[in-house]
């Protein structure tokens, strides 16, 4: 104890303990709302258990049902799908809106804020919104194109146009995304597009030259937090379409959550949630090796 007194009294000693007190909030937060229920899905992946009976240890029989499941297949073909159209649409929608943005025009603040206020509406209430919106009886958007003569679309009961209905949501809340844009803009020094400027390239040059690749590691960034976000989307096909119509919007973490509190089969949804993340995991790893050489990076000094 005396040792610990005397270390404490020293300045390194001090520092260290302010420096465990900054960090416990982080280190309790981690272990308690992600370490402890990781490994408890971890070690739930191997049950059979429906939370009424004690679980029984099934070894791999989870995941070898996973591979013959038709709906898990039928779920990620969807999810696959809705990422590979939605992430592309929204990343180069909210650049292009990001480059609108930046322009130096009276009450711009005023735009940017319309933009971004869509991002920050709850997702439950973006739901409900689009569900009227989509209607096919009332719903806005069919009323917007029957000004055009184009008939009634059954965005929500036709499984040929639930899912890109549900894309066409997605593209609502672009507005976070077109925040991050326009910081990485506004981070790009003038001096850029000035010696691009003498040297004589047009608008589309500057861009194509010096703001995109001063912009890719934003864009990078994006894409991945685009393809981690909609690999996990849930809300709009449990409120909107609940899967439906035939299992069109069937989305992974939407089957997964039938699994587990639906049909209680807390086991198997646990060795879905694993999948899942390993799915991730590998897709983040393959974009990393894939792409992260052509993101620029300005050099230290």
């Amino acid at each position: 104890m005396t040792t610990l007194f005397r270390w404490l009294r020293k300045p390194a000693g001090r520092r260290t303990v302010v420096g465990y007190i900054f960090i416990a909030p982080f280190m309790v937060g981690f272990v308690l709302w992600f370490l402890i229920p990781a490994l408890t899905s971890l070690w739930m992946a191997f049950q059979n258990w429906n939370m009424i009976k004690p679980p029984e240890f099934v070894a791999l029989d989870n995941f070898r049902s996973i591979a013959s499941d038709t709906l898990f297949w039928q779920a990620l073909k969807v999810t696959t799908i809705y990422t590979a159209i939605s992430v592309p649409l929204s990343m180069v929608l909210a650049f292009l809106l990001a480059l609108l943005m930046n322009t130096k025009v009276r009450g711009i603040a005023v735009f940017r804020t319309i933009y971004y206020l869509p991002g920050i509406v709850p997702a439950v209430a973006n739901a409900v919104l689009w569900a009227w919106i989509l209607n096919s009886e009332f719903g806005l958007l069919n009323a917007f194109l029957h000004l055009f003569g184009v008939p009634t679309i059954l965005w929500l009961q036709d499984p040929d146009w639930a899912l890109p209905a549900l894309i066409l949501m997605s593209l609502w809340g672009l507005g976070g995304a077109m925040v991050i844009y326009l910081a990485g803009l506004q981070g790009i020094p003038n001096e850029f597009y000035e010696a691009a400027e003498i040297d004589g390239a047009g608008t589309w040059a500057r861009l194509w030259h010096v703001t995109i690749p001063l912009m890719s590691p934003v864009i990078f960034f994006n894409l991945i937090m685009g393809i981690i976000g909609t690999f996990q989307i849930f809300t709009a096909g449990y409120l909107i379409t609940n899967g439906g119509p035939q299992n069109a919007t069937l989305f992974y973490v939407l089957y997964l959550y039938r699994n587990g509190f639906q049909y209680l089969k807390m086991g198997y949804a646990a060795a879905l949630a694993w999948v899942l993340a390993f799915i991730i995991i590998g897709l983040t790893v393959l974009v990393f090796r894939g792409l992260s050489g052509r993101v620029y990076y300005e050099e230290a000094g």
